[in-house]
């Protein structure tokens, strides 16, 4: 299966040569602009699978380009590159439509991770999954009450593949010809999550030029998924049960409502009945998503699914640029052994670096890369033990940030509240951050975050 390709949009030639050879190394086609004109001549010609463009650029900028691609391509997904001292316009370029956005300098896989999250998810990613019997129990489970309207809640641990599944949702509903609409509502800064949800009126606040429907109007007559909706604020929770309730939205700003036709899915990575109780989730907003509970066993509890999983990762990402090399059963049988913290993502990424470095037509047990911090798994660790903590520190910022978490969670008792204290973040931004580490393959020990006190989050 050969991936629509990515159009990237950047006036340094360097910088551009360099991201492209990421981006083909991760196994995407890419097509190459040097300036906004140059862009909108390709997505005339060439059908894309999404847009990373650099915000500062001339005569055309990032923004103004976004524009214009929202206007013909609304429903392309667009990653918005920005430097840090133009941190607000990226924040602006979230209002306009962008999808996500990236600060510069960022790492490799952080702009590869960021670009897997927001593409649709292949039909042929669904069929790979059910294949462990546990697998495809769950899967015609799916398939079941996809056929009716019901709210679905996915549940399980990060990188499960519940997206996978929401789109699953999707594509058996009757709703499958309509809008499948995204939103991450841990990615989303708070102030601006209620904003994209709703969307707002021209001048209802600071950045809104112009106005802008939300995901719940995009995702009309089709399915919206909210996606990590235990990250969302109390506040925002209220808000969102309104409009679940009354089956319509009102922008900000706005006067008027607007009646909605919309399917939810929402997923969350964690025990919602715990969060209920702890008042960090509303217990009413609760019973109205898990209509019906779905929960999406690890990858470790259906072994099944590792060697199909691998195999078609090397398919998709070696495609027609180099054969695509088989895996030997010592290799399968090291897949099958290792505990996967950071579930199927981790296994993604685990082929991507394998096969950056494997010339040959085999795979072999000894070309396996796993994380450093994860090559012997399963190993008991003593109470006196140092956390584990990232190996690779050579220029990955995410790495580096990991190992500044962990010491942090360390030095604070395991509470999180005290360890986001230590870095100068939020809870909330923390909370997201032990998220995409642990999708990352960085194993962080459970007794550094559990909840220690009455004033942990």
């Amino acid at each position: 299966m050969n991936k629509r390709p990515i159009l990237l949009v950047e006036d340094d030639f360097n910088l551009r040569t360099a991201l492209a050879q990421t981006l083909g190394l991760a196994g995407y086609q890419v097509l190459e602009a040097g300036d906004g004109k140059a862009a909108l001549e390709v997505l005339d010609e060439s059908p894309v699978s999404a847009v990373v463009t650099d915000y500062q650029m001339k005569p055309m900028d990032g923004c103004q380009l976004l524009r214009k691609i929202r206007k013909h391509h609304p429903q392309l997904p667009v990653l918005m590159v920005t430097a840090h001292g133009t941190i607000p316009h990226a924040v602006e370029t979230i209002l306009e439509g962008a999808t996500d956005y990236l600060i510069k300098p960022f790492s490799a896989q952080i702009l590869v991770d960021k670009l897997e999250s927001m593409m649709p998810v292949s039909r042929c990613t669904e069929n790979t999954l059910a294949v462990d019997p546990v697998t495809i129990e769950v899967l015609n489970l799916t398939k079941k009450v996809a056929a009716s309207d019901t709210t679905v809640l996915l549940q399980g641990e990060s990188g499960t593949g519940k997206e996978v599944f929401a789109q699953v949702v999707h594509q058996e509903s009757d709703r499958a010809s309509g809008p499948f609409v995204a939103i991450n509502c841990a990615a989303i800064p708070e102030n601006m999550l209620e904003a994209l949800l709703f969307g707002h009126e021209k001048g209802a606040f600071t950045g809104a030029h112009e106005a802008r429907a939300g995901k719940f109007e995009q995702a009309n007559n089709g399915t919206l998924l909210l996606d990590e909706i235990s990250e969302m604020d109390l506040g925002l929770q209220a808000k969102l049960l309104r409009v679940l309730q009354e089956r319509e939205v009102e922008r900000i700003g706005s006067k008027s409502s607007i009646p909605l036709d919309v399917r939810i899915v929402a997923t969350t990575n964690r025990d919602l009945r715990e969060e209920v109780l702890e008042g960090r989730f509303r217990e009413d907003l609760y019973y109205r998503i898990s209509v019906f509970p779905i929960t999406l066993p690890p990858l470790r509890d259906r072994p099944g699914d590792i060697a199909p999983l691998a195999n078609y990762f090397i398919q998709n990402i070696c495609q027609d640029k180099r054969p695509a090399p088989q895996l030997t059963e010592q290799a399968i049988q090291h897949l099958c052994q290792h505990g996967w913290p950071g579930n199927v993502r981790e296994l993604q990424n685990l082929v991507q670096r394998t096969l950056i470095l494997c010339n040959g037509n085999t795979i072999h047990a000894h070309d396996l890369r796993f994380e450093g911090a994860l090559t012997l798994v399963h190993k008991p660790q003593s109470d006196t033990a140092r956390p584990e903590e990232p190996q690779d520190l050579s220029g990955n910022m995410q790495s580096v940030e990991g190992k500044l978490i962990i010491r942090a969670l360390t030095q604070g008792g395991g509470s999180r509240k005290q360890a986001a204290e230590i870095l100068g973040i939020s809870p909330r931004t923390l909370r997201y951050k032990i998220a995409r580490l642990r999708d990352a393959g960085v194993r962080i020990p459970d007794h550094q975050i559990r909840i220690v006190s009455e004033n942990s989050l």
